[in-house]
């Protein structure tokens, strides 16, 4: 478990493998507010763990702008957490609904394109002269 309390930028982006410029591109979009020392940004706890969900959320196709509204339930609601858990389980439904139609969708893309590969090869058949079928591996 990590205890440290303050993160420079670069803490942050070796920590998360991802580049300085990333993080300060989440805190343009108003996602991360860290003090500022001078021209040095200083990271608290709260910005590392809002970092750790940012991420999170791109990994499950979540855009910055939903993350952005789960942060402002949580900080701007004394019932923040509920309210925040009842849009996630929304937005979770929605991602689900969303992957469950792609799969459908290349499923039947799939069925195209195996339709699409036998039609090809019996017409390379009939092209072949008498004798010779062709392959795909001839091709």
């Amino acid at each position: 478990m990590n205890t440290q309390t303050r993160y420079s930028i670069s803490d942050l982006a070796r920590e998360f493998d991802i580049t300085t410029r990333s993080i300060r591109f989440y805190e343009d979009q108003g996602l991360l507010s860290p003090e500022r020392r001078g021209q040095t940004r200083i990271y608290s706890r709260q910005d590392r763990v809002r970092l750790k969900l940012i991420l999170r959320g791109k990994r499950l196709g979540f855009s910055l702008t939903e993350c952005g509204e789960l942060f402002e339930l949580w900080d701007h609601s004394n019932s923040g957490s509920e309210l925040q858990l009842r849009l996630m389980l929304t937005r979770i439904a929605e991602k689900r609904q969303a992957l469950e139609q792609q799969l459908r969708d290349i499923a039947m893309m799939q069925q195209e394109l195996d339709g699409a590969e036998v039609r090809c090869n019996e017409a390379l058949n009939a092209l072949a002269p008498a004798g010779t079928a062709a392959t795909p591996a001839q091709e």
